[in-house]
């Protein structure tokens, strides 16, 4: 929105602003990540997986879910890009991605509901 001047003129010179303001897919993306932590139960799960990595069957007893309901929250944070996984045998292990988005994530929420981290 480089040099385009807008309709009124408030004195704020907004305009310069504008021209480093990201552009629209970059805030899709973040829309799409909060998305995928609009329920608080895959939040919970995404916590958890924050500190240690687990199968679906341990997953479920820690959050007192099925494994149809866990599972789907676990491809729904993978799909986002917010866990990994990894297969041994016919077990498959989950944990949050080493990412910077993870992380920040995480801390985000552990900073929302001052949850103190295990580690810490």
């Amino acid at each position: 929105m480089a040099n385009k001047p807008l309709p009124h003129d408030h004195g704020q010179a907004i305009e310069r602003e504008l021209e480093h303001m990201p552009c629209v897919e970059d805030f899709q993306t973040v829309a799409d990540i909060f998305k995928q932590l609009g329920d608080g139960s895959r939040i919970r799960i995404f916590w958890l997986l924050c500190h240690c990595e687990e199968c679906v069957i341990n997953l479920s007893s820690m959050v007192d879910m099925s494994s149809p309901a866990v599972s789907h929250h676990l491809r729904q944070l993978k799909a986002g890009g917010l866990i990994v996984s990894r297969r041994d045998g016919k077990e498959v292990y989950y944990k949050a991605a080493d990412t910077e988005r993870a992380q920040l994530l995480h801390h985000m929420i552990e900073h929302l509901v001052e949850i103190t981290c295990p580690s810490a």
